[in-house]
């Protein structure tokens, strides 16, 4: 047993380093680490953001763009697990420019330890999936990335709010193509999933570069009756506005410069955030808003009291610049995920660290199958390979044990029969008999019992020279006993050979039923159900079930073999015993012919 142990820890401590260094799927070539650290010497975003859609931003100075597909849809991005696949979505990609914008869905940023994502490339046959609509959770209901020119831009979530005004796009804005504002308004609609209730939260984000600094320009306004909600600059100054009451002077930002600008209302809150911190707040609380909202330009008020000379006056200017990345939650999003956003999506991100890329090994598809098995896959495996051990120490023991008492059984009938004839201890008298077959062979155990019985018998003055139908009842109930004594030792441990045909496949089944469950209740809690994401742990968990008949199947066959020839020798002694007995009362019974010779002396 001490040598099963060591030979698996052996093993165990082979096999895990190689974990260490798992590949996804064999079928992609490369692979780029991607390190999101949010740490105060990298991101510095204070606190755990949650989930957020990183921005991961390569150029020719952190990736060569060798081996990947041209429209990037071999791009596939895998949690450090190298499990996990994340969701993400391609803003653009441009191997000849050497550019790409893509965003992942990071399920938890975090302030404290840095977690490594894996980038693999280099599969020519695999399909796009990336997709905005899972890269950005359901409380996104308005997400414009103006990555498609001069035409209305397309809302990226599943609520489908996209511009209802054609727009001039910019190129080489903070990411990729924006949009040029200040010829009129880029009209939102007006949907249920955008309508704002009384009291409501919302978070409105979006990158902005004025070209000039004017007085009250509007970014986001929107009007409903009496209600207002308008963010905008006044003089290089951003604020925001509710029903009338604006916000206090705060952070400046520069003309012809990049600068991220967030609103978040919550109950009666409402703050205002520069470069993704918090820099004015204001008490107030979002009126109730159904109505269609505008970028870059006011509304037009829908209350009639509000078209009068006052209001007309008091009508907000248009914006006039650069906008980019728009997004608009029905929510109020949370400080680190604001400050990972400004800091992500900056020219210079600090959140993302790339390493150097790798290439595949060759590592075959068994060997990615092992790299995806959970713990509990590996207690299943551990311990079918434990009942694989055993059965294998059995079977390897029992047949060499079988082997030997067959050569064995084999010499002594060989011995017994040429000394035909003669006195049926002269074999024990002689000492003729060589010692290995004696220790071997379960023959020579009856021969030697019966003739320790007749020697007894010797002793207590019977005459051996005739011998009572009773004394040789007695001999073969003897022979019998250690026959039924040699039977059962060569039984010994033949029951685990069963309990390991028998129970192999249930454990087994029983891990890949619990592989299984918990595939797909990783897949529910990370939203993520495509076949990437389930198929490496549902290949582990059926592996288990492999695992269980491979265990089976050779102690099927090696418990039929040693059945076999369990029976042949159990034969070779029951035909022993009756030859052994039959020339007893042929040559020592009461009952045996005599010579003619013999009968004349007499």
């Amino acid at each position: 047993m001490r040598r099963i142990l060591f030979i698996v820890l052996t093993l165990l401590s082979t096999l895990l380093p190689g974990l260490a260094h798992a590949w996804w799927q064999a079928e992609w070539s490369y692979r780029k680490p991607v390190t999101i650290d949010g740490g105060p010497q990298a991101g510095a975003i204070g606190s755990d953001a949650g989930r957020v859609p990183v921005l991961v931003r390569l150029h020719t100075g952190n990736f060569k763009f060798e081996g990947v597909s041209e429209t990037g849809a071999d791009l596939r991005f895998v949690a450090a697990d190298d499990k996990t696949v994340l969701n993400h979505q391609i803003e653009q990609f441009d191997p000849l420019l050497g550019m790409a914008l893509i965003w992942v869905d990071v399920p938890n940023v975090s302030a404290g330890t840095p977690q490594k994502l894996w980038m693999y490339y280099g599969n020519p046959k695999a399909p796009a999936s990336g997709n905005g609509q899972r890269t950005f959770d359901p409380d996104y209901t308005l997400v414009y990335h103006f990555a498609e020119g001069a035409v209305p831009p397309r809302d990226t979530t599943a609520y489908a709010n996209n511009g209802q005004t054609a727009v001039v796009p910019v190129e080489g804005t903070v990411i990729g193509k924006g949009a040029q504002l200040g010829n009129g308004a880029l009209m939102l609609p007006a949907t249920p999933s955008l309508a704002v209730q009384a009291g409501g939260a919302l978070t409105f984000s979006a990158w902005v570069k004025p070209d000039q600094l004017g007085a009250r320009q509007a970014i986001y306004a929107r009007r409903d009756g009496a209600g207002e909600l308008v963010v905008g600059i006044d003089q290089g100054v951003p604020f925001v506005q509710v029903n009338g009451q604006r916000s206090t002077p705060g952070q400046p930002i520069q003309a012809g410069q990049w600068s991220h600008i967030a609103v978040k209302a919550e109950g009666e809150s409402v703050a205002l955030y520069v470069g993704g911190r918090p820099t004015v707040s204001l008490a107030a609380k979002l009126p109730a808003l159904n109505s269609a909202a505008a970028l870059g330009a006011d509304v037009a008020p829908t209350a009639p009291a509000a078209a009068n000379a006052q209001a007309a006056a008091a009508a907000f200017a248009p914006f006039t610049g650069a906008i980019d990345e728009v997004r608009v939650s029905k929510v109020a999003r949370a400080d680190a995920l604001l400050l990972a956003d400004a800091v992500s999506q900056g020219a210079e991100s600090r959140l993302t660290v790339f390493g150097a890329d790798e290439q595949q090994a060759g590592k075959s598809h068994f060997g990615f199958i092992l790299a995806a098995m959970p713990l509990d896959a590996w207690v299943v495996v551990g311990l079918l390979g434990l009942m694989m051990a055993l059965s294998w120490a059995i079977m390897i023991g029992k047949g060499r044990s079988y082997g030997a008492t067959s050569r064995a059984n084999a010499a002594f009938i060989e011995h017994f029969r040429e000394a035909a004839g003669a006195p049926l201890d002269r074999l024990a008298v002689n000492n003729t008999v060589p010692q290995d077959v004696r220790a071997d062979s379960s023959l020579w155990r009856l021969y030697e019992v019966a003739i320790d019985e007749m020697r007894r018998r010797h002793d207590r003055g019977y005459d051996l020279n005739s011998v009572s139908t009773a004394t040789i009842g007695a001999i073969r109930a003897a022979m019998d006993g250690v026959m039924v004594r040699e039977t059962e030792r060569m039984s010994k441990r033949m029951n685990w050979l069963s309990t390991t045909i028998e129970g192999a496949p249930y454990v087994g089944l029983f891990g890949t039923v619990i592989g299984i469950m918990l595939v797909f209740v990783v897949a529910a809690m990370a939203g993520a159900v495509d076949i990437n994401s389930v198929a490496p742990g549902m290949a582990a968990a059926l592996l288990c079930t492999a695992a269980g008949l491979g265990v089976a199947i050779p102690a099927l066959f090696g418990y039929n073999w040693l059945a076999s020839r369990s029976d042949a020798i159990g034969a070779d002694m029951a035909v022993f015993v009756d030859e052994f007995v039959t020339r007893l009362a042929e040559e020592q019974g009461e009952g045996r012919s005599v010579p003619q010779a013999v009968a004349r002396r007499a």
